[in-house]
């Protein structure tokens, strides 16, 4: 298994809507590029997407075949979570 790491932007809230219509909740972000060619991939799930050296999602789904262009792949939002993740990291 080799660890891989990818350059792409966390696109905007819109942009996420218009790809998957009807299928994105407030607890989910999409991240890419808007032309395709690079993002998460089938086996990805459950890895993170860092920016700035700060989790901001967790790998959820995204379209088939990958990094399709203006089909981002989808991520849990880190921070839709956080007082719940803090909560039970007390508890």
């Amino acid at each position: 298994v080799t660890l891989q790491c990818a350059n792409i932007s966390i696109l905007e809230n819109k942009l996420c809507h218009w790809a998957y219509p009807g299928h994105i909740s407030d607890s989910m972000l999409c991240a890419g590029l808007w032309e395709g060619g690079r993002g998460s991939c089938q086996g990805d799930s459950g890895g993170p997407l860092v920016c700035n050296g700060t989790l901001a999602g967790v790998v959820s789904g995204g379209a088939e075949p990958c990094s399709r262009p203006r089909r981002p792949a989808v991520y849990t939002s880190v921070c839709h979570y956080l007082d719940w993740i803090q909560e039970i990291m007390e508890n």
